[in-house]
C-alpha cells in the first residue's frame, strides 16, 4: 500500500501544468540543467520554476547535483550551481494493479535458462516463476493473525500486498485480480501456469501452512485459488 501511495503521488505531481512542463523539459535535455535554464526553457519566472523543480525532487522524479558551470576551480571560481536531471525512478499506476514488469522478468529469465541449459521453455518458465515467488515470499510478512485467524486468511493477507485482491469465502480464497491479466487473456495456459508456480513458491517461502494453491479458471478473476490442504 505504501508503494501504491508513493506511485500515485508521483503521477499526481505532474497534473500541475507548470510542473509537468518543467519535468518534460528537464527530461528532454542531454545534461542536467540549472533552474535558470529550466525557467527560460518553459517561460516561467525563476522563483516559480524553483518551487516546482524542488517539488519534483521531493517526489523523486528529478535528481540534483552541484557543479560549477564555468569549469573553473579554486578561489574565485564561484559557488557550484544546483542542477536538475531526470531521476532513474520509474513511476506507473494501473487500476486494478498490474505487474507486467514482473512477468517480463520471469519470462526473460526463462528464455535465457532454456537457451543456456537446453531445457523446455515451459519448464524454464515454471522454474523462473518459482524462484521469483521465493524471493517475493522472503520479502513479505504473512501478516499478524488474530487468535481466531485461519491459514486462508493469513494467505489472503500476504497476497493482497501483491495486487491479487483476495476474497475469502467458505474454505476457499478467490483472487479477484490477476496482475498479468492482458497476458493471461492471450496466453492463458502459459501465464496461468506461471502464476500458479509463483504463488505456490511465495506461500511456501513464508506463508501459512495448511494452504494449497491450485488452478480453477473462471471469468473475471485470477485462475489460481487457495484452499485448505488435506490433513
Amino acid at each position: 500500500m505504501d508503494d501504491f501511495v508513493s506511485q500515485v503521488s508521483g503521477v499526481s505531481a505532474l497534473a500541475e501544468p507548470a510542473r509537468r512542463a518543467l519535468y518534460l523539459y528537464v527530461a528532454a535535455q542531454p545534461e542536467a540543467v540549472s533552474r535558470d535554464q529550466a525557467a527560460e526553457g518553459v517561460g516561467l519566472p525563476r522563483h516559480t520554476a524553483k518551487f516546482h523543480l524542488d517539488k519534483l525532487v521531493e517526489e523523486g522524479l528529478l535528481d540534483t547535483e552541484f557543479r560549477r558551470l564555468t569549469g573553473r576551480r579554486g578561489p574565485g571560481a564561484g559557488r557550484p550551481t544546483k542542477l536538475y536531471r531526470r531521476s532513474e525512478r520509474e513511476v506507473a499506476v494501473t487500476l486494478p494493479p498490474r505487474h507486467y514488469d514482473l512477468a517480463g522478468l520471469i519470462l526473460a529469465g526463462a528464455v535465457e535458462t532454456a537457451a543456456r541449459d537446453g531445457v523446455p521453455v515451459l519448464d524454464a518458465v515454471q522454474r523462473a516463476a518459482a524462484e521469483c515467488g521465493r524471493r517475493l515470499g522472503g520479502d513479505t510478512e504473512a501478516g499478524d493473525e488474530d487468535p481466531g485467524g485461519s491459514p486462508l486468511e493469513a494467505a489472503a493477507t500476504m497476497l493482497a500486498g501483491h495486487g491479487y485482491e483476495p476474497r475469502v469465502g467458505d474454505g476457499v480464497v478467490e483472487l479477484a485480480n490477476c496482475p498479468f491479466h492482458a497476458l493471461a487473456r492471450e496466453h492463458t495456459e502459459l501465464v496461468c501456469g506461471m502464476n500458479l508456480h509463483l504463488i505456490t513458491a511465495m506461500l511456501g517461502e513464508r506463508g501459512p501452512t495448511g494452504v494449497r494453491a491450485g488452478l480453477d479458471p473462471a471469468p473475471d478473476r485470477c485462475c489460481v485459488t487457495l484452499t485448505r490442504a488435506p490433513a
